[in-house]
């Protein structure tokens, strides 16, 4: 277990009248008539599988931002929601892909032997070819949810039942994915094998013949391993590396890996972009597959900025990788995410809260993808008062950095150390040579380079004393990688942490 995820992923199946689950059963495919899906299918090979929002949200939304920078930005969608109006207006309006959350598992679509059912998954399936969005399959092979006929099998029974079923599922819905996700968390957190039906009756080389079997069965279907706590370098995700680079090495199909990313706020690896490169360099796609950042319950504000900030971070590491194509959110509003139930007292891990009000991380996630935000950029709360100036030392910044090729990030916290609150402010510090602001998030930024004054925005103005703002901003830089030596409050020096 790595930051307090579990690896029981049935556990995340709420146990009521209306199940949600993490993990969908979903598949990437954006079609809305047979000539369309016909044009998309021949080119698959061109486009590695992205596909592009449709006009309708090009010009906003999560899907339309993140579509102008050759990606996919999707959600995790239960099909017994889709007839809630905000439900459905948010996933058409935000999102321009989607993953079935349960209704493509084994126990769903072949609860007895050679009986299917696609009815879940195909109102879902329905549903985003409508709306054009690209769709996740959502998992053909995995030790959890699985109908409870495959673990009575033995020998090449259980061979021939995983075959079958890869056959009977991907026949079905041929040509309508982009992304199929195989083999779903084979590996221990040792990196070791987990122990299920298909390790322990076929051995090693089931992982393998579930791949080829795919291949044969939707050729111009993308091919993943998806798995949980392998978005930084451990043991588990060195052992995953290990063998896709042995299945590149030897022709076994295999096109993408899928980092499923259940963080903790604050708890992002930081090693979390490099992780992807090293995967994307063998010639593999890497998506993020079931992101979420949870938190303790009920939210703070500190912890509502600092989960804006990581969202940013991820986004930004998925932009700073070529062959990281999409990006999913696990789930649509706060009051249907797993989380609650599965980790009692932790929460608010998306990005609409549970009235589908857009969150910090919403705005994050946007401006990351070089969207507008709906908040004035630049503006400060309306006062009959001048802004007030701390005493010198009287605040404290907090400056980190995470810094690759080219690009940065920043993390910016501002402390109210003094005894009276403050109420406007403006941050000025310099950038060193060679470094110039590209997005910032939860303050306006101006000049991009050289001094720059950070102000407020609507909600942020008032820091009372004890408390703090948390901003942030991306960056370019030539090689210099310094942090600004100062900084000043309202014309007041700060300390700096």
């Amino acid at each position: 277990m790595l930051n307090g995820r579990r690896s029981d992923r049935r556990r995340r199946k709420r146990v009521t009248a209306i199940p949600t689950h993490p993990k969908g059963r979903g598949a990437f495919a954006a079609l809305t008539t047979l000539a369309l899906t016909a044009i998309v299918l021949t080119m698959a090979g061109v486009i590695a599988g992205i596909i592009t929002a449709p006009a309708s949200r090009a010009a906003g939304g999560l899907g339309g931002a993140a579509a102008a920078k050759n990606r996919t930005f999707a959600a995790a969608v239960a099909n017994n929601h889709l007839g809630e109006a905000q439900y459905a207006s948010t996933l058409d309006n935000e999102f321009s892909g989607l993953t079935p959350e349960n209704e493509m598992k084994w126990d769903t679509t072949e609860p007895s032997q050679g009986q299917f059912n696609f009815g879940p998954a195909d109102a879902i399936v329905s549903h985003a070819q409508s709306h054009s969005m690209a769709i996740r399959g959502h998992t053909l092979v995995w030790h959890s949810q699985l109908a409870g006929w495959v673990n009575g099998l033995t020998g090449t029974a259980v061979q021939t039942a995983m075959n079958n079923h890869i056959n009977g599922v991907m026949a079905h819905f041929r040509g309508k994915i982009a992304y199929w996700d195989v083999v779903n968390e084979a590996f221990n957190e040792d990196g070791s094998r987990r122990s299920d039906v298909f390790q322990q009756q076929l051995g090693n080389g089931y992982i393998e013949t579930a791949f080829r079997t795919a291949r044969a069965a939707d050729p111009n279907a993308k091919l993943c391993y998806n798995d949980f706590n392998i978005e930084g370098q451990n043991a588990k995700s060195n052992a995953v590396f290990q063998m896709v680079s042995d299945f590149k090495a030897r022709g076994v199909p295999i096109d993408c890996v899928g980092f499923q990313s259940h963080f903790i706020v604050g708890q992002l690896p930081g090693d979390l972009q490099a992780n992807l490169n090293r995967f994307a360099n063998l010639g593999l796609d890497v998506n993020i597959t079931e992101l979420d950042i949870r938190m303790p319950t009920p939210a703070s504000s500190a912890n509502l900025q600092t989960q804006a900030n990581n969202y940013a971070t991820v986004v930004n590491a998925c932009l700073a990788v070529s062959r990281c194509t999409s990006i999913t959110v696990w789930g649509i509003p706060d009051k249907y995410s797993w989380v609650p139930n599965t980790f009692p007292g932790q929460g608010a891990a998306l990005l609409f809260d549970d009235n589908y009000n857009k969150k910090p991380a919403y705005n994050s996630v946007l401006t990351a993808l070089g969207g507008t935000t709906s908040t004035p950029p630049t503006t400060t709360p309306p006062t009959t008062t001048p802004p007030t100036t701390p005493p010198p030392g009287a605040c404290r910044v907090t400056y980190t950095m995470n810094t690759w090729n080219t690009g940065l990030t920043t993390n910016i916290t501002i402390a109210n150390t003094s005894s009276t609150a403050i109420n406007g402010w403006s941050l000025v510090f310099t950038l060193p040579s060679g470094q110039a602001i590209t997005a910032g998030w939860n303050a306006g930024y101006s000049p991009a380079s050289g001094q720059v004054t950070a102000r407020n925005v609507a909600y942020n103005g008032t820091i009372n004393p004890g408390q703090q703002a948390g901003i942030g901003f991306q960056a370019t830089h030539t090689g210099n990688t310094a942090k600004p030596a100062s900084f000043t409050l309202n014309g007041a020096g700060c300390t700096v942490a």
